[in-house]
């Protein structure tokens, strides 16, 4: 008979926390709406703030999770999810909740330190044992036989790192002004893909449950947790020398936070990850993160990589939605040769 999956029994866990807490009734409960692959993350965090709010105001506090991919929770949230804090993968997806609904402030990306983006990574590969198809560096990717597993784009912030990182990684080796070979590049690494899941969970459960795919393609972060829970016996990681630096924005809901009156414990939420001890638990669930005691800590955890931004690759996340990532544009296009 197959076991519960080990990334389900800590969901279970946060679950039956959450149960504990509504038992004990909370002087306030707040929703943090997240990105795919955060359960386990914030499952550990939560109480962790938890403790930390009520030996700073004597008040209790229930915290409530929703996990998928970004964009979805962004559209979720429009269209009616309660959701007081977001901790999404993408800027885009935070952007748009005061482009289209003005329900977070105009100036969020300076209301917490480093853009409120409180960790940060980068994109990385798992391969099974032995690394069979000799994976090690993005090259690799575009060869015949090689089958891939990342999410889709369309759908999830962490696919579109994914395409942005080879997009990066096909100009400087081609260069930028070399665009049919960066083009037959991206048509060919696409064409590797066997699946497409709508979030990076989803893609974990593909590669590792199912059993798909040569390689999962998804943060550095989900794919040392990875390794960590199911065996060093059984996957390995690769970290490319050049890849994409992945931010992790966070912001208030404000319209939400007002309504519901926690604008104070949700400020505080977010502004606690940037705590010492808050900066060590996320190195340890393989973020990289700005403190530098911690970052000292951490030090040998984190192999160097050459860290494109966005802005480098497409020239920031406004024109790589409107010209890759929009229905007709360049994803599009490569997917249909």
């Amino acid at each position: 008979m197959k076991s519960t999956p080990r990334f389900l029994k800590a969901v279970v866990g946060s679950l039956l926390l959450s149960g504990a807490v509504q038992a004990s009734a909370a002087d306030q409960t707040i929703l943090n709406t997240s990105y795919d692959i955060a359960r386990e993350l914030f499952a550990t965090y939560n109480p962790t703030f938890e403790k930390h709010w009520l030996e700073t105001t004597g008040k209790t506090i229930e915290i409530k999770q929703s996990h998928a991919g970004s964009s979805k929770q962004a559209n979720a949230i429009m269209n009616g999810l309660q959701a007081d804090v977001v901790t999404f993968n993408q800027v885009t997806d935070v952007q748009v909740l005061h482009d289209k609904a003005k329900m977070i402030s105009a100036d969020w990306k300076n209301e917490f330190p480093n853009a409120s983006s409180p960790y940060y990574s980068t994109t990385a590969f798992l391969v099974r044992k032995g690394n069979p198809k000799n994976i090690q560096n993005w090259g690799d990717l575009a060869r015949d036989g090689v089958a891939l597993v990342f999410p889709n784009p369309k759908t999830s912030g962490n696919g579109r790192y994914t395409y942005l990182a080879a997009q990066g990684y096909a100009q400087k080796t081609f260069g930028k002004d070399n665009q049919t070979k960066i083009d037959d590049f991206l048509g060919t690494f696409l064409k590797n893909v066997s699946v497409f899941d709508t979030g990076g969970r989803g893609a974990t459960t593909t590669f590792v449950e199912r059993g798909i795919g040569d390689v999962l393609i998804t943060f550095e972060s989900e794919v040392n947790n990875i390794r960590n829970q199911y065996g060093a016996d059984k996957y390995e990681v690769v970290v490319p020398k050049t890849s994409i630096l992945a931010e992790f924005p966070v912001a208030v809901v404000a319209k939400n936070a007002k309504k519901h009156g926690t604008e104070a414990v949700s400020h505080e939420y977010l502004n606690y990850l940037y705590s010492e001890d808050s900066q060590r638990l996320l190195a340890g669930f393989n973020y990289r993160i700005h403190n530098d005691v911690v970052k000292a800590e951490f030090a040998d955890k984190f192999p160097e990589v050459t860290l494109l931004t966005v802005e480098e690759i497409a020239g920031g996340w406004p024109k790589a939605t409107k010209e890759i990532f929009k229905n007709g544009g360049k994803l599009d296009q490569l997917q249909r040769r």
